[in-house]
């Protein structure tokens, strides 16, 4: 395997599409975890005709199970002797309320214990392929989380409303950028880097569940309005830009790459360690026999 190599997870559709097919122009073998099989191989397709010699694998997981999550990210390990660059793209916005498997709340567990515990599983093989870096995709819409109890956030599966999901939904992106810069301490910057962005507006991803969103999604993209293009640059910038090489616990915005703080209430070291413990905690809960 002389390429190096890129795993995307969310890579069949809107912003993972997007990076997906960038990087592979640029030389990465693509790593794609996918949940649907009929979709992974549509842009295994796409990658093949529009990237002539496109190289890419398809590992199937269902990142809103965390069993799931691991097991991919061992598969993925086993196949690829080393690992350049980990994309956490997949997200939900889940509009109402929806319990998985293993009892968690779904739009927690896609946006943020699957990317976790697939990362955990892939850790040793980034650091030994150093140097290599992990993107996480954010958003700005961790603002609208107010508060973060790291214990009880983790296990909320009370119902909600549509009104009540933005913030919910924003507090599993804060958990994001908490967790980057947490996993940024306790990684050797010189092995691996691990920043997050805020990838704008994208009409690509309005939550699936909201009614009549695929013809909103029309009229924004005739419009040209949240062209999802400016997301995936700010992605891949962060993936391969020399100018990031040593960037490390970074949040950064689709405008410029500006530095952005974590907002509050998750900004403080001390809280984001609790919330690494307690999600470590969770995820052994999960998989107790």
């Amino acid at each position: 395997m002389n390429r190096p190599v890129a795993v995307i997870t969310g890579a069949t559709s809107g912003l993972g599409r997007i990076t997906a097919l960038e990087l592979a122009r640029r030389g990465y073998r693509i790593g794609v975890v996918a949940r649907s099989r009929p979709k992974a191989e549509a842009l295994l397709g796409e990658l093949r005709s529009t990237v002539g010699e496109a190289q890419a694998d398809v590992f199937h997981a269902d990142l809103g199970v965390t069993s799931q999550a691991r097991r991919v990210g061992e598969e993925i390990a086993a196949r690829y002797p080393r690992l350049d660059v980990l994309v956490n793209n997949a997200g939900l916005h889940a509009f109402s309320q929806r319990i998985t498997a293993e009892g968690t709340a779904e739009m927690t567990a896609v946006n943020y214990l699957g990317p976790f515990a697939l990362t955990q599983a892939l850790t040793h093989t980034l650091s030994a392929s150093g140097p290599a870096r992990i993107v996480n995709v954010a958003s700005e819409a961790a603002r609208q989380a107010k508060t973060i109890s790291p214990r009880q956030d983790l296990r909320r599966t009370a119902p909600y409303t549509r009104r009540e999901s933005m913030a919910l939904y924003g507090r599993t992106k804060l958990m994001t950028i908490m967790w980057t810069q947490e996993l940024a301490r306790r990684l050797d910057p010189g092995k691996v880097t691990v920043n997050c962005c805020d990838p704008g507006f994208n009409a690509t991803g309005l939550g699936r569940d909201l009614p009549g969103s695929a013809l909103l999604r029309r009229v924004l993209n005739t419009l040209g309005v949240g062209d999802p293009r400016k997301g995936a640059g700010i992605i891949v910038r962060l993936a391969t830009d020399p100018a990031f090489a040593h960037a490390d616990g970074g949040y950064f915005s689709v405008r410029d790459a500006k530095p952005l703080e974590c907002p509050e209430p998750g900004r403080d070291e001390s809280v984001q360690g609790e919330l690494w413990a307690e999600t470590v905690a969770l995820l052994a809960d999960l998989t107790a026999p």
